[in-house]
């Protein structure tokens, strides 16, 4: 794979027509400059090929096969959130291994050609396949399986991350690593999410990498485990202490933030939406939080805007397949202004007021939206 290359004030080169087209949204316009970071955000992990089944009446029997009414596939892992990143017009960088088998270069193409994402600091591994997770997806939840191998340990994250106004980070419990350190000296902003402590210790300490954070993103489990708080807003604001910027996802309740520079707090509720598959759901939060930080939104909106891209996610199938772009988001804020007033709360309209200067009349897509899923294996005709 040829590395792109990139100079700052400069477009990126491999930024496709293709993947422009899809953004139609730069958030970060009236900030951009000539002396700019070549990318937006940068991040890091393993790549996986999902592969989803839907249409799925229940979970699978044991001794019995089950038929679902669909299925398709698409790069998961760290590519939820690049991908969703990408798609609200954000340059994307992603460290990552990829195998070399069909998978691994089928989930390339896709991240890169489909979507715009620089994957110049990635590589492809040879004899190295693809990690893999097949998910069902049934009754609004999912069930998932994976099978994969740990790369060879040359990277995928180089010791000095390519330039980037921020960069997201996955928190490991007794675990640092040395890229987050290096970027924050470099002025690059840090979000950083956390997975489920398995060692049970839920000790701030061993997050010896929060410290060079702007902003952590647990959800309410997590931050009262780690804090010992008895309510998940409580955590919030204990975890300010360690971090600037404590946001903390309550499922349905919606989310709670707390800045402890500014002393704003916000929370706003969830949208109820009809859930179909929450696979990714919480990376979509994750990209458009750092969005709205990035173009320099109030807190209220930076956490509306999450909670709104996030909704939209579980609509659909799949988690890269899920993300939603600008044309979503138009197509969903043209549909509740248009709703009868007894549909709607003229204030809960006002929380998401700030969509209008963002959307541009004609952006958006008829709805109720339904994307075609792609698969593997199809030959182009001609």
């Amino acid at each position: 794979m040829t590395p792109s290359r990139t100079i700052a004030g400069e477009e990126p080169e491999h930024l496709t027509q293709a993947a422009r087209c899809q953004a139609q949204v730069d958030p970060l316009a009236i900030l951009r400059t000539p002396g700019d970071p070549p990318w937006d955000v940068y991040l890091t992990g393993t790549v996986f090929l999902d592969i989803i089944f839907t249409g799925l009446d229940s979970a699978p029997v044991r001794g019995t096969e089950s038929w679902a009414r669909g299925m398709g596939s698409s790069p998961g892992g760290v590519a939820n959130m690049a991908t969703a990143l990408a798609r609200l017009g954000l340059r994307t960088s992603l460290a990552a291994a990829f195998g070399d088998d069909h998978y691994g270069e089928y989930c390339w193409d896709a991240l890169e050609q489909g979507e715009g994402i620089d994957l110049a600091p990635s590589r492809t591994v040879p004899g190295w396949h693809s990690p893999v997770t097949v998910s069902m997806a049934y009754e609004g939840e999912r069930t998932m399986v994976s099978h994969g191998h740990e790369p060879p340990p040359e990277g995928p994250a180089p010791d000095f991350p390519p330039s980037a106004r921020a960069a997201v980070a996955s928190l490991t419990p007794g675990r640092s690593a040395p890229w987050i350190a290096q970027a924050a000296r470099e002025g690059t902003r840090i979000f950083a999410d956390v997975g489920w402590d398995d060692t049970g210790a839920w000790d701030l300490a061993g997050l010896a990498d929060l410290e060079h954070c702007e902003a952590f993103l647990p959800n309410a489990e997590e931050a009262m485990r780690y804090t010992g708080a008895s309510c998940p807003r409580a955590a919030a604001r204990a975890l300010t202490e360690h971090v600037p910027v404590a946001v903390v996802t309550l499922g349905p309740e919606g989310a709670y933030a707390v800045d402890r520079r500014t002393g704003e707090t916000a929370e706003v509720p969830a949208i109820a939406v009809e859930a179909l598959d929450p696979t990714g759901a919480g990376d979509v939060f994750v990209a458009g939080f750092v969005t709205g930080t990035l173009a320099g939104w109030p807190l209220a909106d930076r956490l509306a805007f999450a909670g709104l891209t996030a909704a939209l996610s579980v609509q659909e199938f799949g988690g890269s397949l899920s993300a939603p772009g600008w044309s979503e988001i138009g197509a969903w804020w043209r549909r509740v202004q248009s709703l009868p007033g007894k549909e709607q709360s003229p204030a809960a309209l006002r929380r998401y007021a700030f969509l209008d200067r963002l959307v541009p009349e004609g952006l958006d897509r008829p709805w109720p939206l339904r994307r075609a899923v792609p698969t593997i294996g199809f030959r182009r005709s001609g």
